[in-house]
């Protein structure tokens, strides 16, 4: 026989228990809810906020005020970074005493590592090591780096998480990174310790200093046909001043530089329209990629990693036409790959327009048609719980196979944990945690990176083979 639900009060689903918005008392609502609302309040509460904000972020900054790299254990150097088993890693440092020597906090304990003397030692064994082991990561010789965008306009997908980890992943692999936030809110300059004052420590000066060469060329024609010249303003002409390496900051990660963002850079997507309407002839989809271009900064990086808006505005438009691989995150679920689905609808749509109107006027002159080309496109499946999502998961996977990562990026007790500090997984000393949740946690975003990485040097390659055709 069933027997009948417990009426124990106060047990969750009994069966003599109220929902919680049945008989409310308005006088008790009144009591509770506090005085009306106005600006003036609203900058109280982003001071409260900024002053949390400061207090967090304080946490572990080193004497100057600026966030520390933690140190790397031998047996993290030996398992993660240098693929030498531990006795022989020990046996060089002892016959090359030249080299870094890591130090013990205890007589005769475990030696640990800066990353600058970690990176050291992956060049010295590259250098000296077999030659069966590949120490540093591929990477050929005089071609560009790579430009990674990382976009949804989903919000709470892991976007800015999946690129800052991607960012720290390819710096511990050896790689030397980029990273450009192109998101207002700052959220990856607040993982990297970024100091931005205003919006000209962004990339807003590089657009706008696109904008006023393109101005000036405009111009010259206007004088060559007897016509008066536009005037440059006083923003455009500051930013002719100023260059990508004004803009980049290094971070405490010794082979990751930043460039950041803050609140005034969103004004970016008012401004931009304004110059587009200026000046028609301005390509502004290519003005991230002809200052990093121009400004030899693929020649100095070897990967430069963009964090975009959650939306697709004028911002992301550069982040995406600038990039060679595009990474979109989204969670297991029939409403963000809903969204996800109609975000490539809209990457389909912009892109598709800006090529028929470009193309009409280049058709009618004889000149090169446009197309926007990616190197690789997929999207990656984030927090992902394979108890509960893995049904959808696998029908997303089928649905769209070939824009899917195999991977998928796990959910795990260190995830949630780093998460809840300002610090990403890889800087989360193990020691802190169990050291095999430690394992666990790092394997899901190494695998993350291992995929990524695939793509990484798939593409590296299929262009050394084009150039080693072509010549």
């Amino acid at each position: 026989m069933r027997k009948p639900p417990s009426t124990r009060p106060g047990r969750p689903g009994a069966a003599d228990e109220q929902p919680p918005y049945f008989d409310l008392s308005p006088d008790e609502a009144l009591a509770e809810l506090g005085d009306p609302v106005g600006t003036q309040e609203l900058a109280d509460a982003a001071r409260m906020a900024a002053e949390g904000r400061a207090d967090l972020m304080s946490r572990g900054l080193d004497p100057e005020g600026r966030k520390e790299l933690r140190l790397f254990s031998t047996w993290e150097v030996t398992r993660y970074m240098i693929p030498v088993a531990t006795p022989h890693f020990r046996r060089v440092l002892k016959a090359n005493p030249a080299l870094p020597q890591g130090r013990s906090e205890t007589e005769g304990g475990t030696r640990w590592f800066t990353l600058e003397e970690v990176l050291r030692l992956r060049a010295f064994f590259a250098e000296e090591g077999s030659k069966a082991k590949n120490y540093l990561p591929y990477r050929p010789k005089g071609l560009p780096a790579k430009i990674a965008a990382v976009a949804n306009f989903k919000g709470g997908v892991g976007k800015t998480s999946t690129a800052a980890h991607l960012a720290m992943s390819a710096a511990l692999d050896g790689y030397k990174v980029l990273v450009i936030d192109l998101d207002s809110q700052g959220s990856m300059t607040s993982i990297f310790g970024g100091r931005v004052a205003d919006e000209w420590q962004t990339v807003f000066p590089l657009l706008a200093r696109d904008y006023a060469e393109t101005l000036q060329q405009e111009n010259r024609l206007r004088m060559g046909r007897g016509e008066t010249p536009v005037p440059l303003d006083e923003t455009l002409a500051e930013a002719l001043k100023i260059s990508t390496g004004d803009v980049i900051q290094s971070t405490h990660w010794p082979n990751i530089d930043l460039i950041g963002a803050q609140l005034n850079l969103y004004w970016a997507e008012f401004q931009i329209p304004v110059w587009r309407m200026g000046l028609k002839g301005w390509k502004l989809w290519d003005s991230l990629t002809n200052r990093l271009d121009s400004d030899g900064v693929l020649d100095r990086y070897d990967l430069v990693i963009l964090d975009t808006p959650p939306a697709l505005g004028y911002l992301t438009i550069n982040a995406l036409a600038a990039a060679d691989i595009l990474l979109v995150p989204l969670g297991a679920s029939f409403l963000e790959f809903d969204s996800t689905g109609r975000f490539f609808d809209m990457l389909h749509a912009t892109f598709s327009s800006i090529e028929e109107g470009e193309n009409l006027a280049a058709r009618a002159l004889g000149q090169p048609e446009l197309r926007f080309e990616w190197d690789a496109v997929r999207a990656v499946v984030t927090r992902f719980d394979a108890s509960q999502q893995m049904e959808m998961a696998n029908l997303m996977q089928a649905y769209i196979t070939p824009f899917m990562s195999p991977f998928r990026q796990g959910y795990t007790a260190l995830v949630g944990q780093a998460g809840e500090q300002v610090n990403g997984i890889y800087e989360a000393d193990y020691r802190d945690f169990n050291r095999e949740t430690y394992i666990r946690g790092r394997e899901t975003f190494d695998a993350t990176y291992a995929a990524f990485k695939k793509l990484l040097i798939g593409v590296w390659r299929r262009d050394e083979l084009d150039r080693e055709a072509a010549q």
